[in-house]
């Protein structure tokens, strides 16, 4: 089968299962589905901050509150997309048809077709370490062997909540924990899978770019009029425009999700890692660092997908203008070089990715969320 679109086929079916993919048809009943129960899991989150706040130690409330943003952070992404149903419609129709003008020419093809593999192998990665994660995080509990009839404590769950309900026997917490255990695999999938798409889609737009520069260099070649009439102005600039049209609206497909992701994902850095730190020593410390290192580092891995899309997105950009600008351009007519001079202006306002409009991402910014995230861990442990 002729493959047609650079995203991933897994990205397609999570997606589907969450009422993002465009064109299903129960998808008001999926969309149903994940509202109530997110908003249900997040009450009971919030109901167990309220009761053991305090009389609860600060290791179980900064764990509950790490998994509490991380379902934030979850409904936050497919709400938005909800919502920009239209422009990743889109989105979507804009990289078919840019496979459709690559299918008659091999050398972008095999161009476009090389990002389309990375891509892919990315995706794989991020969904195989979503999913070692909450497996990780949470067979130890599954495993386990609770005596529901102790009444001195608290049943252990994957995520700590305040359930509405009596769990009195063993079936009932069994039940209770293996679809717990499914549940949080299923939201990981799907933050992985918004993730990798925002990396499938960057890499599309630099699949462009590469492109675009490619025709520069032979739109200047000194090789007679022959090739230069394959590459035409208005196939260069047009091709440019699109590549602007596309990163635009990717940016605004993400740059909300960024925002609020930014401002939990800070907290939770700070969290988890208050959680390693404070299980050195501990009886169970083997066992607490390896539950919370695997989620410590798909948080971290979540940040630096955002900032490294937003930093390729400008270093291609710049590219662009600097393959333009060391064309050959003295080979070329008067009225041709003015095509060259228009795509060297357009260039030096370089395409970015952004945090809510306010801040542009880049590894630069990664960097300040870290140290953020190590002053307030100073405080926690100060506080501790």
């Amino acid at each position: 089968m002729i493959r047609k679109s650079t995203i991933n086929r897994v990205i397609e079916i999570i997606l589907t299962l969450f009422g993002i993919w465009p064109g299903i048809s129960c998808v008001l009943l999926c969309r149903i589905f994940w509202i109530i129960s997110i908003i249900s899991v997040q009450f009971y989150h919030y109901r167990y901050l309220l009761t053991h706040f305090y009389s609860d130690d600060l290791f179980n409330l900064m764990d509950c509150l790490s998994s509490f943003l991380a379902y934030t952070k979850v409904m936050i992404k497919f709400v938005v997309f909800w919502f920009n149903q239209q422009e990743f419609i889109k989105t979507l129709a804009m990289i078919a048809k840019d496979w459709h003008d690559c299918a008659n020419n091999e050398i972008d093809m095999q161009e476009i077709m090389c990002k389309a593999k990375l891509s892919d192998r990315i995706t794989n990665a991020i969904l195989i370490l979503h999913t070692l994660s909450v497996v990780g995080y949470g067979t130890r509990i599954i495993l386990a062997n609770v005596d529901i009839i102790d009444c001195t404590s608290e049943p252990p769950y994957i995520h700590k909540m305040e359930l509405p309900f009596d769990v009195n026997t063993q079936r009932v917490y069994k039940t209770v924990v293996i679809a717990q255990f499914a549940y949080v695999i299923m939201c990981s999938w799907i933050a992985g899978a918004v993730n990798a798409l925002l990396l499938t889609l960057t890499l599309h737009i630099g699949s462009q770019m590469d492109i675009l520069r490619s025709w520069l260099t032979d739109f200047a070649s000194n090789e007679n009029g022959k090739k230069r009439a394959l590459f035409t102005t208005n196939k260069i600039i047009e091709k440019h425009q699109r590549i602007i049209n596309f990163s635009e609206k990717v940016e605004n497909l993400y740059t909300y999700i960024a925002l609020l992701q930014f401002a939990s994902n800070t907290i939770m850095i700070c969290s988890l890692a208050f959680l390693i730190v404070s299980a050195i020593g501990t009886p169970d410390a083997t066992e607490h660092i390896i539950r919370s290192l695997l989620f410590y580092t798909i948080t971290n891995l979540e940040a630096f997908i955002f900032c490294f899309a937003g930093e390729y997105l400008n270093n291609k950009s710049k590219a662009i203008g600097i393959a333009a600008y060391s064309a050959a351009w003295y080979n070329l007519k008067p009225e041709e070089t003015r095509i060259l001079l228009f795509i060297i202006l357009r260039s030096q306002k370089q395409l970015t990715l952004t945090v809510g409009k306010l801040t542009n991402l880049s590894l630069e910014y990664f960097a300040s969320i870290m140290n953020a995230s190590g002053s307030y861990l100073s405080v926690l442990l100060a506080m501790q």
